[in-house]
């Protein structure tokens, strides 16, 4: 799944943000890999290679922190360098959200993009690669550093080619869009469990990424280009194997200790499965996360 060469990204709402090279890899809460999510800090570790089909290393790039994102235009530059990339996935979640999203009832607003590198300071705490991307609802911002990739593929085995790049930044959109729709305000305070806030929380982000996954190739720039070829069979098969890598239950037993549902907060390898499908499958009108049962999810 790569981008339409032809394709204009000029409006990709992303921005460097410079930042402070950080010396070493910091490994946040729960879990390992699974930073905690608070009310005001939404911080996932997401790594899931939705497919290799780019033929790139694109886990290898640097950080983008300093890159003048004005220069990036084309279709073809998202294929062929990180940053560039980002603004990609932002021109295309932009569009698609601004369709989508009143369906929904949600009155949608474009969050802003930073990406920077090393290590940003924000409203909800300071950003690094180690924290992993996140969206902050106190300024309405998704914070990434691109460095971040490499760590997935380095340090915890993960693929972190180009399509689970753009997941990455899907996941962290559908957050904005949680905060649209008044989902944080709303938060019970129960933040560990299979059935916990967090969970549901995280569960429908997936859900609203495989949404866009989904419709990425209908898609359009303003000249009726589609931002991204079609995805394949295949790379869907890809993206749900490597979902199951960064379930809760996988993760802990990777670290060496019992699987304990009582301290999960982003959902197990088979419900983040069937949540990007879902979204995949029937659109994100179909990413109910808050009415089922914890056993349903």
């Amino acid at each position: 799944m790569t981008f339409n060469d032809d394709a204009d990204i000029s409006k990709g709402n992303a921005r460097s943000g410079g930042g402070r090279r950080r010396t070493g890899l910091v490994v946040g809460g729960g879990g390992g890999v699974l930073v905690t999510i608070a009310i005001i800090v939404i911080a996932n570790l997401l790594g899931v290679d939705l497919g290799t089909d780019a033929g790139s290393d694109a886990g290898s790039q640097p950080a983008a922190g300093g890159q003048d994102l004005s220069q990036c235009t084309t279709g073809a530059q998202a294929n062929a360098d990180v940053g560039c990339r980002m603004k990609g996935a932002a021109a295309s979640l932009d569009v698609y959200w601004a369709q989508e999203a009143p369906v929904l009832g949600v009155d949608y607003t474009s969050p802003d993009f930073v990406l920077f590198g090393g290590s940003t300071d924000t409203p909800c705490g300071t950003a690094s690669g180690a924290t992993g991307p996140f969206y902050c609802p106190s300024d309405k911002v998704i914070y990434l550093d691109t460095a971040f990739f490499t760590d997935l593929r380095d340090t915890y085995g993960a693929t972190a080619g180009s399509l689970s790049q753009l997941y990455v930044v899907a996941h962290e959109w559908g957050h904005g869009i949680q905060d649209l729709a008044g989902r944080f305000a709303n938060q019970s305070g129960d933040q560990e469990g299979a059935g916990s806030d967090s969970v549901r929380t995280e569960l429908q982000a997936d859900c609203f990424a495989g949404a866009w996954v989904g419709a990425a190739t209908e898609t359009t720039d303003d000249n009726g280009v589609p931002f991204l070829e079609p995805v394949t069979s295949a790379q869907v098969a890809d993206a749900l194997n490597a979902a199951a890598a960064i379930g809760d239950d996988r993760l802990q037993k990777l670290g060496g200790g019992a699987v304990d549902p009582d301290s999960w907060t982003h959902g197990s390898s088979a419900q983040r499965q069937r949540w990007f499908e879902t979204g995949y499958q029937s659109g994100a009108e179909s990413c109910d996360t808050f009415t089922p049962r914890a056993s349903q999810l």
